[in-house]
């Protein structure tokens, strides 16, 4: 169950209102007793009860305000194990000691602030949760960064969040260390033999953690900045969703509260029986990697670490860890499970197969319950990088009921569903999504425009189409110009851009097409000078050289026609879509 503060009262004025956190339902048949459970964790007094905070969103009334509070409750786990990577395994004190150490070392010898940023970039080792929990510790804003990306592509993020220190694993150095070396930042460098630049450490050079010394003494208040995670906007250019404490406190309880609902349905006291060991398979930058993240943190869990998705070691690691659930995007689920299949193994300790970062196609759920029966529970819904990670799930019986829906939302979350003027719409009429609660970020670092563009009185502009039936939330389409592959953000006229970049290129439309294992793939149809003996395989290889793999067009079709446009001169890709050749129907 979440950390309680007995000590808190509500402010009368903040009058509770559960049912304002939720969009208006009434239970569907044999919903009845799922509505009755919501009402009891939620009702005053009871551990995810809610109230409305003075400037808008409601908020859980009980538990943690800020992230530093959330993590110091995790000492208590003691020598639970917390991370395992390989043969190495990480118990929650020598965690949270590691923490409060490099915390103090940023803090003290540093001489960093409150506010100053922290960038964090390396795979999932170990070490990734120690910076990112130390930056918490010391008030400083964590900025995680996707580690596939290019020298280039991290040159503009840098130079706008601005960071003091850059905490990355050796990986990543030689993509930094330029821009480092110019602004004069700091560097803490992981798993990392090599040279330093000046002002570098190796953490394996520094002194072991006092298993007893507290972390520094700062004022970290609900308020401040806790996260700025970067998502590409429509035009291309990054953009960093900055995140309270406050927000990403409440996004902690969210899986909390999704648990307690699934236990309490399952009849199981939430908070008896074994804790959770999942199979990590979300990079840590990845906003959907902080749902199953908080989630076991809550519980004292174990999370097994995965440096590279293999469906064959997945199965290894299942078996040898007793790992009861998995986290990962629906490709690399579909992967496992057809590994499982061809290996013959039963996944016999497996409780729950949670998907999210991409759409889960309907099959997915059907074939976890022809294989598994009710002993594995599906679990899918709907987040963002604005929202803080999940808000939104669908689980157990009413994910196998409904699989094409992305399920109801967290006791402080709300959906409106708006019309092209911003006017609500009617229950089982489609239009774009809004959410509002208290994960939601704030806005984007140093950006009123944007977010202007996309917060209406509190209310955020998803962008994506969707309707809601009988309190569930189905998202049908995607406004935005965006590809998710496998779970990664895909914008295509960032791509495009690069494609324009080559000298043969006249014209380029991106978009995606289904692909059966990572969802969507991207594609594209490129106009070519007269002439150009340009190939499909060269033009992949230029954009390769600018961004990260995973943007990368796994389909070129070269043409010197020109490509079909309205009469503003928007590309009509939904031609090119249909016209693809090969395109799957």
């Amino acid at each position: 169950m979440p950390h309680t503060d007995p000590s808190r009262t509500p402010d009368p004025s903040r009058t509770p209102d559960p049912s304002r956190g939720r969009v208006p339902r009434a239970p569907a048949p044999g919903e009845g007793e799922r509505a009755r459970i919501e009402a009891s964790l939620t009702a005053p007094g009871a551990p995810f009860a809610v109230e409305r905070a003075e400037h808008g969103p409601l908020v859980y009334a009980h538990g943690p305000r800020t992230l530093r509070e959330f993590v110091e409750t995790t000492w208590a786990f003691g020598e639970q194990p917390f991370l395992v990577s390989g043969e190495r395994v990480c118990t929650y004190g020598e965690f949270f000691a590691a923490a409060s150490a490099l915390a103090v070392r940023l803090s003290e010898t540093y001489g960093l602030c409150p506010g100053d940023r922290a960038v964090v970039a390396m795979r999932n080792h170990p070490e990734w949760q120690i910076a990112f929990w130390a930056a918490q510790l010391a008030g400083l804003i964590a900025v995680p960064l996707n580690s596939w990306w290019t020298e280039g592509e991290f040159a503009p993020v840098l130079d706008d969040c601005e960071p003091r220190v850059l905490l990355v694993d050796g990986e990543q150095l030689g993509k930094v260390e330029a821009w480092g070396r110019k602004a004069g930042a700091r560097f803490v460098v992981f798993h990392h033999d090599g040279g330093l630049p000046e002002g570098g450490e190796r953490y394996s050079d520094l002194p072991e953690p006092d298993p007893y010394a507290a972390p520094p003494d700062v004022e970290v208040r609900p308020e401040d900045d806790a996260t700025i995670i970067y998502t590409s906007g429509t035009t291309g250019r990054p953009k960093g969703a900055v995140a309270t404490h406050l927000a990403q406190a409440g996004a902690a309880l969210n899986p909390r509260y999704q648990a307690a609902v699934s236990a309490l349905g399952r009849g199981v006291i939430p908070g008896q029986g074994p804790v959770p060991v999942t199979l990590m398979t979300f990079p840590f930058f990845h906003v959907a990697a902080f749902t199953s993240l908080y989630s076991a943190m809550s519980a004292g869990g174990t999370l097994v670490l995965m440096p590279k998705w293999d469906a064959e070691e997945a199965l290894r690691l299942i078996r040898e860890h007793g790992v009861t659930h998995y986290a990962g995007v629906p490709a690399t689920a579909l992967q496992l499970l057809a590994a499982a299949d061809r290996a013959g193994d039963a996944l016999e300790g497996l409780r729950g197969l949670n998907t999210g970062g991409a759409a889960a196609p309907p099959a997915l759920v059907a074939g976890i319950t022809a294989r598994y029966g009710e002993r594995v529970e599906p679990r899918n819904g709907y987040g963002l990088t604005e929202t803080s990670g999940g808000v939104l799930a669908n689980f157990g019986d009413a994910y196998r009921a409904h699989p094409e829906s992305v399920g109801t939302p967290t006791p402080v979350t709300e959906v409106r569903i708006a019309g092209p003027a911003g006017e609500e719409l009617p229950e089982g009429e489609a239009g774009e999504l809004w959410l509002r609660g208290q994960s939601l970020v704030r806005g984007y670092w140093r950006d009123e425009a944007a977010t202007g563009a996309a917060f209406t009185g509190g209310w955020f502009r998803t962008g994506d189409l969707a309707v809601v039936r009988d309190g569930r939330v189905a998202v049908v389409d995607r406004i935005k110009d965006l590809v998710i592959r496998g779970g990664e953000n895909v914008y295509c006229v960032e791509v495009e851009g690069v494609l324009h970049d080559h000298p043969d290129v006249e014209d380029a439309a991106v978009f995606g097409l289904p692909h059966p294992v990572l969802g969507e793939e991207v594609a594209a149809v490129v106009r070519v000078r007269p002439s150009s003996a340009v190939t499909p395989e060269a033009l992949r290889e230029h954009v390769g050289r600018s961004l990260a793999a995973f943007k990368v067009p796994a389909r070129v079709r070269v043409t010197e026609e020109p490509l079909p446009r309205n009469p503003t001169g928007k590309l009509l890709k939904r031609e090119l879509r249909d016209a693809f050749p090969g395109r799957p129907e």
